[in-house]
């Protein structure tokens, strides 16, 4: 590392639709970059249409390049199980299938030791009704989603889906997160 060299991390999370988490963790003061795609699956470069189907077995994830010095990923997990629940198995409200499924795919063992102990913690607390279910898994490959995806949110807030779905979320994260923001 040269110094003043900047070192950046980055996680790959899935909770649902990656139009919300993107919405969201664009927000996010020491958030670099936020990507939406796939991973988890075993289709190489999958499109939309066929993680649709269920059959690749990917999940709709977000990749977040992010400045430990000025977020945690302890933050940003805490954040991620905030605006999402932990506790379906492979759905989000009305959005139902695999693709949709709760997972953190850790890029390091500290980052899943982090992960399965924030979760252990969680589930002690009682925070939710039933245990999470929330996978957690070493990253492989992250497949970038079609641009038409990328900032959704942002692009299209007149969408039913952005108005009904996103905007309440991203409502709820600026409310509890107020001080997390850019």
């Amino acid at each position: 590392m040269n110094p003043g060299e900047q070192i950046y991390e980055m996680t790959t999370l899935a909770g649902g639709c990656f139009w919300c988490l993107e919405a969201i963790f664009d927000q996010l003061n020491g958030v670099i970059h936020v990507e939406s795609g796939y991973a988890g699956g075993t289709v190489p470069n999958p499109t939309y249409e066929q993680v649709c189907s269920g059959k690749t077995g990917h999940a709709e994830v977000v990749q977040i390049t992010f400045d430990p010095n000025i977020i945690t990923y302890q933050e940003i997990l805490d954040i991620f199980f905030n605006i999402h629940d932990p506790t379906t198995l492979n759905r989000q409200g009305a959005d139902v299938g695999t693709q949709y499924r709760s997972a953190i795919f850790y890029h390091s063992e500290t980052q899943k030791d982090i992960a399965k102990g924030l979760i252990e913690t969680l589930d002690q607390a009682g925070r939710w009704p039933t245990r999470i279910v929330t996978e957690v898994i070493p990253f492989t490959v992250f497949y970038e989603a079609e641009m038409y995806h990328q900032e959704y949110y942002q692009h299209h807030l007149e969408q039913p889906y952005c108005q009904l779905v996103v905007a309440p979320k991203v409502d709820k994260f600026q409310q509890y997160f107020e001080t997390k923001l850019k």
